[in-house]
């Protein structure tokens, strides 16, 4: 893979119950410290953004390896959760939710389906990373045909 400079933008406005901005080239999004920790809560906190990545970075890889498999997906959306523990261990869940077209769709494009579903994981460069960082990473999907 090709290096890739990407530069973010950030704005903090006054103390820590103020707020802030981040912004990226394609994106733009306000930025607090979370109540709980003395800040306003009128933001994204670190947590989410960090969440955010890792849902965005696997829904991306799973859609262009469904692509790539020509899978007739129909509708696509998934839940992100994640967890930290006192410890500060952090574990993330996908529960993405599939539908295929079921005019077009076989019983083997559900299968592969299926697989991409935990292979997409596995080839998401953001989830490698936090994996690295021993972030538990799970998913827990389906798979299903139009009615």
């Amino acid at each position: 893979m090709a290096k890739q400079k990407i530069t973010l933008n950030t704005t903090w406005y006054g103390n820590a119950k103020g707020n802030g901005d981040i912004k990226g080239d394609n994106f733009q999004t306000p930025i607090a410290i979370p109540i709980l920790k003395g800040g306003s809560g009128e933001g994204v906190e670190p947590k989410q953004l960090l969440m955010s990545s890792a849902a965005a970075c696997y829904l991306m890889t799973l859609v262009y390896m469904l692509d790539q498999n020509r899978i007739p997906v129909s509708e696509l959306s998934m839940v992100t959760e994640g967890d930290t523990t006192p410890e500060g261990q952090m574990s993330i869940i996908h529960r993405p939710q599939m539908i295929l077209r079921k005019l077009e769709s076989t019983t083997q494009d559900k299968i592969m389906a299926e697989t991409l579903l935990q292979r997409a994981e596995e080839n998401c460069h953001i989830g490698q990373l936090l994996t690295k960082s021993d972030v538990q990473i799970s998913v827990e999907g389906t798979v299903s045909v139009e009615a």
